[in-house]
């Protein structure tokens, strides 16, 4: 729906420059000249003159204004394919904001000829979309995976991130009518890169995001999309409660509004996953369950975390009856293909069916999500120490299973039993394992969990994403140890690895770190090709310890 608009709008905007060509230069004339007099007569005799251009020179103020609804439309459109988070998605994203720039440039170029007479020729409120436009495509741009970066670059194209906070920022004071989606660009970009990386971004970005959002909320207190993005904030602070709070105001304020289900249901969502970092299994379970009847983002996946929560209630049995309806809920979507989130839970439900069910012991469905969602580092120490036992629970059934199928090797030549293969269940639990304890700021313990992934990655075949996301854990042990250099290191082998789950969730996060990395003054860590297959890393640890990791 939100495309069909955006296109709508976009061809509109696009009839009105070609009906533009084809009038009279004439009309283009008067016009200009009108806006001229204007500024001119409302001048007072003390004010400087300065020279300026003929207005038959500069474009009408409504072509500029048709390039900059055009660009506009162009810029929603890539960021609603970004969020989609596939190849082709960034590939389209990426061309729709080199179409939205090229639109905003030209009005931008325009506006910079006029010089100090640009008002008599260009309304503010179009400099306003420009301001927020152009800064918005420096900044959407600078979050997309290396990949695609590198692909742009090729076309001497490349972000300026800190352009984009600076034409945002103006946007913003200037009080016009882009000032308040400039705003929610800035929370929406600054919320993003902690939630994707917050033991990393939380230092860089969660005090500037929290005085954009309180200036903000005194000019609109009622505002519920300054309210959900203050339950966002509320939560990278730790504070759990306010941030629920936050959901619970913004959805029932925005009751009548037109965007009422799609706020309601984002902050629903949000709440869930609160309840999630609370332990407040119970709740989640419920709140899972209203969003796939209302088919919110993924129906497959809000059934199969209802079923994870009723695992880790313990209540086995209405986990299986919920875990057997998710393949009926996998849709194809982008070309045919399912979405990263589709595949993935239709991936662990069929694990879950090969044994029957039988195997539940050797996963944490939901605590493994919220490895991968970067939910850990928001949940009590009560509630990681309780996953920590789960996760050591799964580890010791594995080893008991492990342990009879070997004795069966010992007491039969050539048993018709298979061998051992567990690979994909031990790293899925040692990865979650990993994040838990850097969490817990124990990262020099994380080191043989990390090896036995890297060391076994030849034989997990199924949780390809387990090693990728070993290594952003290693280079997050590596920062909390203040060896940063050594996390770029990690992270950049991490980028050498694709097609699994999440590949352009992680690719997003790793650029965020790499680029904070390098704004820190951090080098980038040159490794020679040779060598990437088999690297060594020491991490030389205060209390005088030292680990290696070998792979």
């Amino acid at each position: 729906m939100a495309l069909d608009a955006l296109n709508t709008a976009y061809e509109i905007a696009n009839a009105q420059l070609e009906a533009g060509k084809a009038s009279s230069k004439i009309t283009g004339y008067f016009s200009g000249y009108y806006n001229y007099l204007k500024k001119k007569n409302t001048s007072t005799p003390s004010s400087p003159t300065t020279q300026s251009r003929p207005p038959a020179d500069y474009p009408p103020n409504g072509v500029l204004r048709a390039h900059v609804l055009k660009a506009e439309c162009c810029l929603q459109i890539a960021i609603i394919q970004l969020l989609q988070e596939s190849v082709l998605s960034y590939v389209k994203c990426g061309l729709n904001l080199r179409r939205a720039y090229n639109s905003y440039r030209y009005v931008w170029q325009e506006y910079q000829k006029m010089g100090a007479d640009h008002l008599a020729f260009m309304d503010a409120d179009t400099i306003s979309g420009v301001q927020f436009g152009i800064g918005s495509v420096h900044l959407v741009l600078s979050a997309l995976p290396m990949k695609i970066l590198k692909a742009m670059s090729a076309f001497g194209w490349k972000p300026d991130k800190q352009l984009g906070f600076i034409l945002l920022n103006q946007c913003v004071e200037q009080d016009r009518v882009r000032s308040s989606m400039a705003t929610i660009m800035l929370l929406a970009y600054y919320s993003a890169a902690i939630s994707f990386a917050p033991q990393v971004m939380t230092a860089a970005y969660k005090k500037t995001a929290m005085s954009i959002l309180l200036d903000a909320q005194r000019h609109h207190p009622d505002s519920a999309l300054y309210l959900y993005f203050a339950g966002k904030l509320a939560r990278n602070s730790l504070d759990l409660a306010l941030s629920t709070q936050s959901f619970l105001y913004a959805a029932e304020i925005s009751r009548g509004e037109w965007a009422e289900v799609a706020v309601i249901n984002s902050c629903r969502f949000e709440m869930a996953l609160n309840h999630m970092i609370t332990g407040n299994w119970q709740h989640a379970a419920a709140t899972f369950d209203y969003l796939c009847e209302q088919q919110y983002w993924s129906a497959a996946f809000c059934r199969y975390a209802q079923g994870a929560c009723y695992e880790m209630m313990g209540d086995r049995t209405e986990a299986v009856i919920i875990f057997a309806e998710v393949p009926n809920l996998v849709v194809k979507k982008l070309g045919g293909r399912y979405s990263d989130i589709d595949a993935y839970v239709l991936r662990k439900v069929t694990m879950f069916q090969q044994s029957g069910y039988q195997n539940l012991d050797f996963f944490v469905p939901i605590l493994e999500f919220m490895c991968i969602w970067n939910l850990l580092p928001y949940a009590s120490h009560e509630l990681l120490h309780a996953g920590l036992q789960r996760i050591n629970k799964g580890l010791q059934s594995i080893q008991i299973c492990e342990d009879k199928e070997q004795s069966i090797r010992m007491k039969e030549i050539a048993p018709d039993a298979p061998l051992p293969d567990y690979f994909n269940e031990r790293a899925s639990l040692l990865i979650v394992k990993s994040s838990i304890l850097n969490v817990l700021g124990q990262p020099d313990k994380t080191t043989l969990d990390i090896n036995w992934i890297l060391d076994h990655k030849d034989c997990i075949t199924s949780d390809t994403w387990t090693v990728p996301y070993a290594l952003w854990e290693a280079g997050i042990s590596c920062w909390l140890m203040e060896l940063q250099t050594k996390s770029r290191q990690m992270w950049e082998m991490a980028l050498d690895h694709g097609k699994h789950d999440f590949e352009h969730r992680l690719a997003v996060r790793l650029n965020l770190a790499l680029t904070y990395t390098e704004e820190l003054g951090y080098a980038e860590v040159k490794i020679p090709s040779e060598t990437k297959s088999r690297y060594s890393l020491n991490l030389n640890f205060i209390s005088k310890n030292t680990a290696t990791l070998t792979s």
